[in-house]
């Protein structure tokens, strides 16, 4: 599998099969130029997540693109055909499978600020469970009976997040590659980087990619 940043919440992922671009949002730069994709996924409705301005002109490169969304985001996308999926929901695009994890809701920023909509995708072969996950704005855990994920998606830095909860999480779910995302709210995002190699589990290598360049995980 090989995985792309462009920066913050945004990550191609191409399975082999798929190749799957998920939240294109304001703090991310590069992936205008995509092409070939089969489906732009969306976490939640945040416009770090999601710029509706700029998915019209993704998606005339990608005609055959397919745009799943969370529940909150529909109400932003009237004019773009999509599709909207929950927790509990699996979908097969391309080969790859994608199943929808988490309780739906996005972590809490602060008990004044209402609650939105938030999907974890669990991507992995179309005939076996997931083995990466993108959690969205939320410490999304696995379904139980589920293996560790060979790669984690790391949240790194957010209005809602702590460095330790992070880490907690990251120890939790003990993946074999942390991938850390959702940095462009630091000035330094190598401090926490730094963090994550030092306290994370034992057998879990920390992967910082390079910005808009094809890594394998």
């Amino acid at each position: 599998m090989q995985l792309t940043h462009f920066g913050h919440a945004c990550v191609l992922i191409d399975t082999g099969t798929a190749r799957l671009l998920i939240d294109p949002g304001a703090f991310s730069t590069g992936f205008e130029s995509l092409t070939g994709l089969d489906a732009v996924l969306i976490t939640h409705q945040h416009f770090d997540h999601l710029e509706p301005d700029r998915l019209p002109d993704l998606l005339r490169a990608n005609p055959d693109a397919r745009v799943i969304v969370d529940p909150g985001t529909a109400g932003q996308l009237e004019a773009v055909d999509h599709e909207v999926v929950a927790p509990g929901d699996s979908l097969e695009i391309a080969g790859a499978r994608v199943d929808v994890i988490g309780d739906g809701d996005h972590a809490v920023i602060h008990p004044d600020i209402p609650m939105i909509a938030n999907n974890g995708y669990l991507i992995g072969d179309i005939d076996a469970p997931g083995t990466l996950l993108h959690p969205g704005d939320a410490y999304v855990p696995l379904p139980e009976g589920l293996d560790p994920v060979e790669t984690l998606l790391l949240p790194t830095a957010a209005p809602w997040l702590k460095v330790a909860d992070a880490v907690d999480y990251l120890r939790a779910m003990t993946p074999r590659t942390a991938v850390p995302i959702h940095e462009a709210v630091l000035a330094h995002p190598g401090m926490h980087y730094g963090l994550f190699t030092n306290l994370a589990p034992k057998g879990t290598t920390v992967q910082v990619l390079e910005r808009e360049t094809a890594s394998t995980v």
